[in-house]
């Protein structure tokens, strides 16, 4: 076997020892689901994340140990990806494999050979028509047995561990809802189908049947939430999700990863995509855990975007932020946010305790409340599409994160995440109606954050955006804290009007202390926003609430977050 060879099978044993851990820890959500150990559930989320960097650096060890021309040898890697591209021949996962590829050549080479002769910056291997071992998807036909037989026959096929408490009373709910979101739902053609993921979608303490009803030229995609009942031992279905907004929310990436058994996971992408097109192929493969191969499809999507408009990145809308330089490019929906060199006061942190505020974030339960940030070195940026006040402003507050490649600019880190309107520019706009809505959803936001055992720190609005759904989130992350590490007290009452005037604080005041009474002062003015929050939220305002929710989570209460609006569930016990 020659060398090129040799490392590329180096790196392919490295990805399928990758994908098998992968894979197995994602099959047996299942266990866990029907053992309802959620505990087991969110350390296995936080475990998998840690599976792709722990495989590359392996596998990077090996190759600069035992091959270490690989470092210096510029002729050896269009030679090692030739080498690679032969052994994906009638691979599963050719698109993930060359991922990995990238991330293994990338860190043994230097940024100068991001180029496509040596590393796939463009796809090798298509992913068209890959066969499994067992389908990707299945189809029923309900015009032989009824729609009822049809779903029954469906939750059957995944056999799960647990009976059903009462599925008859499930499949009239099921019926029911079905009648009221099908068009067309009396007629009945020869296609009548309804097709199905092979794999049930878990997440937290949810398992999702994914699919699509097909009728004649309509096609209606729909996804089946199954939860435990409260007294345990048996399952039911919790609601029928038809609308493209409650799916959207369902794969937001403000939520926890879902766990999958995909053998050919590009297959299942495509499946998604076709029920949520307004998804990208990169959003899609982050949602079911590969975030590697999403952050690849994304950096593809960019320069496509890049190649076909002539709009030029501009400092994002909203206040200037302390910590973060955040730039967008208008024609896509994405924001660019670079930590800055400094600091100003109050703020009080470093670079290095920012980046993990960030990955935190990738390990905690989302929520729905927290955007997913992907995390980027060495981007580069045709310097001709930046405007002039974007480079002004990266040069003189981000120049330790700037470098200049001739016509192009590099940035050595940064942090991508969905644009997003900031709340109190949102609110400048809204009408009566809106508001009450966005003051809501705010309030909703700090409460979800706080039992999911997150503590924003900073709650001024303008960290807050709100999606294309109308959903309040929280995306400024420098300051976050467990909610259980932060102590909320009562404002001391002043003992003069030497103390009661005074400009700084005359008690002693913590590092880790936080006044829920000083809220309202720097949220809202007098007026109809702090009357509707005052209506809605005022117990967000007593050190009180918060002390009940750091003991409710001391004591081990853990909060199910449901992704899909109540109004839309069963009721079922």
């Amino acid at each position: 076997m020659s060398t090129p060879q040799a490392i590329a099978r180096t790196i392919l044993d490295g990805f399928e020892k990758h994908y098998a851990q992968f894979r197995e820890i994602s099959a047996a959500a299942k266990e866990r689901f029907e053992r309802a150990d959620w505990p087991g559930t969110q350390e296995a989320n936080r475990k998998r994340l840690g599976f792709y960097d722990g495989r590359v650096g392996e596998s990077v060890a090996l190759v600069t140990r035992l091959y270490p021309d690989a470092q210096t040898d510029e002729a050896l890697w269009p030679r090692v990806k030739q080498a690679y591209i032969a052994l994906l021949y009638d691979h599963k996962r050719p698109e993930c494999a060359e991922t990995f590829y990238n991330s293994v050549a990338c860190r043994v080479l230097a940024r100068t050979y991001y180029r496509n002769e040596y590393i796939f910056w463009r796809q090798a291997v298509a992913t068209d028509f890959i066969d499994a071992e067992e389908p990707t998807w299945r189809a029923w036909y309900p015009a032989t047995h009824g729609v009822s037989r049809t779903f029954a026959a469906i939750l059957h096929s995944f056999k799960l561990a647990l009976p059903f408490e009462n599925l008859r009373r499930d499949l009239r709910r099921v019926l029911r809802t079905t009648r009221e979101h099908f068009p067309g739902r009396r007629e009945r053609y020869p296609n009548f189908q309804v097709q199905v993921l092979s794999s049930l979608f878990f997440r937290d303490k949810g398992a999702y049947v994914v699919g699509r009803i097909v009728n004649g030229t309509h096609e209606i995609p729909f996804v089946v939430p199954i939860r435990h009942t409260r007294q345990g031992g048996s399952l039911y279905v919790d609601a029928v999700l038809f609308k493209a907004e409650h799916l959207a929310a369902l794969f937001s990436l403000a939520r926890a990863y879902f766990m999958v058994d995909m053998d050919v996971p590009s297959a299942y992408v495509s499946f998604l995509q076709q029920l949520m097109p307004a998804k990208s192929k990169a959003e899609l493969y982050m949602s079911v855990g590969l975030q590697k191969q999403g952050k690849t499809l994304f950096y593809r999507d960019l320069h496509a975007s890049l190649k076909h408009s002539t709009d030029s990145f501009i400092l994002a809308p909203g206040a200037r932020g302390l910590v973060m330089m955040v730039f967008t490019l208008p024609s896509i929906p994405w924001v660019f946010k670079v930590i800055r060199d400094e600091f100003p006061p109050p703020k009080q942190t470093t670079r290095e305790e920012v980046r993990a505020k960030y990955l935190l974030v990738k390990y905690h339960d989302r929520v729905g409340r927290m955007p997913d940030a992907l995390e980027y070195s060495d981007v580069l940026f045709p310097a001709r599409r930046m405007h002039s006040a974007v480079v002004q402003e990266l040069e003189r507050t981000c120049a330790k994160s700037l470098e200049r490649d001739g016509d192009r600019l590099v940035i050595k880190h940064l942090y991508v995440e969905r644009r997003m309107t900031p709340l109190d520019l949102w609110l400048k706009d809204a009408d009566e109606a809106q508001q009450r809505h966005g003051v809501r959803e705010f309030g909703r936001a700090i409460r979800e954050l706080a039992e999911a055992n997150i503590f924003p720190g900073d709650l001024l609005l303008k960290n807050f955006g709100v999606t294309g759904w109308g959903r309040v989130v929280f995306y400024d992350y420098d300051e976050i804290a467990p909610l259980t590490e932060v102590t909320f007290r009562r404002l001391p009452t002043a003992r003069d009007d030497e103390e009661d005037t005074a400009a700084e604080p005359w008690f002693h005041v913590g590092p880790r202390d936080v006044f829920p009474e000083e809220f309202l002062r720097f949220l809202f003015p007098p007026g109809q926003l702090r009357d509707l929050f005052l209506e809605m939220h005022r117990e967000l305002l007593d050190p009180a609430w918060w002390i009940a929710q750091q003991d409710a989570i001391r004591a081990g209460a853990q909060t199910e977050f449901i992704p899909y609006p109540h109004e839309l569930r069963f009721n079922a016990s």
